[in-house]
């Protein structure tokens, strides 16, 4: 199977390009962080190709005339549920409520570079309590519902910002080195990563596929917490206390999505499982890891290193 896009489509491509075509009618999907950015172009995305959609938001009431847009543009139920992905218990319930198969989920929300460290009540850096222990919990507690489509997908919405660190297993919370946003923020998309890899193996037998993506430089709310110096790391800047420049390269909200929706949607990628995209393809090996570059850090896809992180993901997760 190749894991390459159709020639016609580019880095520059959009969610529409992609489900061109493509009838999810009878599928049933469920995006995290759907209301807003990239997540709300995959959900209005998969719903006008057919697809029943739920989106899960930390805040349903807010995200309640964005529900009524997507319902109004596709004429697909839209449903909202409540989610938060620090909340483990919050998470438990969720899993348990919902009834009959699941063959779409997008694991799209996450939290980038909170300046100070934040913890959770269980003790964990936040952000990789939201960004890798939620969505764990979430897809482990669904499995039986993915498990029932019989050819369900899992998309896991990761970064290059991977490249900037490996998972430290010594001390991933920063109990005893000094908290960087970066790096934590590295962290958390790298365990994102490694855990897509060993979960597509566990799951194989059950006509799941799980794989993880960078979608490229998107200015969205998920910069909300960057202050001007983060701005410039990233290539962007405050023009005039309300407006960004976006850095040039940059895609738009619909061109960030692609790969996300060819993934969830595409039928040249049902038998692929365990990978890392960008791009619209297959990313490369980047044997020398940096800021600003393309490609899977060998530390991401280590068999050995997933194989851990698996590990520690679940004892974390009993412990609470």
């Amino acid at each position: 199977m190749s894991v390459h896009p159709p020639a016609n489509f580019t880095a520059r491509s959009t969610a529409r390009d992609v489900i061109e075509g493509i009838d999810l009618t009878g599928r049933r999907a469920l995006v995290t962080g759907g209301a807003s950015g990239i997540g709300l172009v995959t959900a209005r995305t998969l719903a006008q190709a057919g697809a029943e959609v739920t989106l899960a938001v930390r805040n349903p009431q807010s995200a309640r005339p964005v529900a009524a847009e997507i319902e109004a543009a596709t004429g697909r139920p839209v449903h909202l549920a409540h989610l938060d992905l620090t909340d483990l218990a919050g998470i438990d319930a969720f899993t348990a409520a919902w009834e009959g198969p699941l063959h779409i989920l997008v694991n799209n929300a996450g939290v980038m570079a909170l300046p100070d460290l934040v913890r959770t009540e269980q003790g964990w850096e936040s952000q990789f309590a939201t960004n890798h222990l939620g969505h764990a919990a979430l897809t482990l507690g669904l499995h039986e519902a993915l498990k029932a489509a019989t050819d369900a997908r899992v998309v896991q919405v990761s970064s290059s910002a991977h490249l900037l660190a490996g998972v430290d297993f010594e001390d991933i919370h920063f109990t005893r080195r000094p908290y960087d946003p970066w790096i934590a923020y590295g962290q958390s998309k790298t365990a994102i990563i490694l855990f897509t890899q060993e979960l597509a193996e566990r799951w194989k037998e059950d006509g799941i596929t799980l794989n993880s993506l960078h979608p490229g430089g998107i200015m969205t709310n998920l910069q909300r917490h960057l202050n001007d110096a983060q701005l410039a790391f990233v290539g962007a800047k405050d023009t005039d206390g309300t407006t960004l420049e976006v850095p040039p390269g940059w895609k738009t909200p619909q061109q960030g999505a692609a790969t996300s929706v060819l993934l969830a949607a595409s039928p040249l990628f049902a038998h692929v499982s365990g990978r890392y995209f960008e791009d619209l393809a297959l990313a490369p090996v980047q044997h020398e890891p940096a800021p600003g570059k393309s490609g899977v850090a060998p530390y991401a896809t280590d068999p050995h290193l997933a194989q851990r992180l698996y590990t520690e993901t679940l004892g974390m997760l009993r412990q609470r």
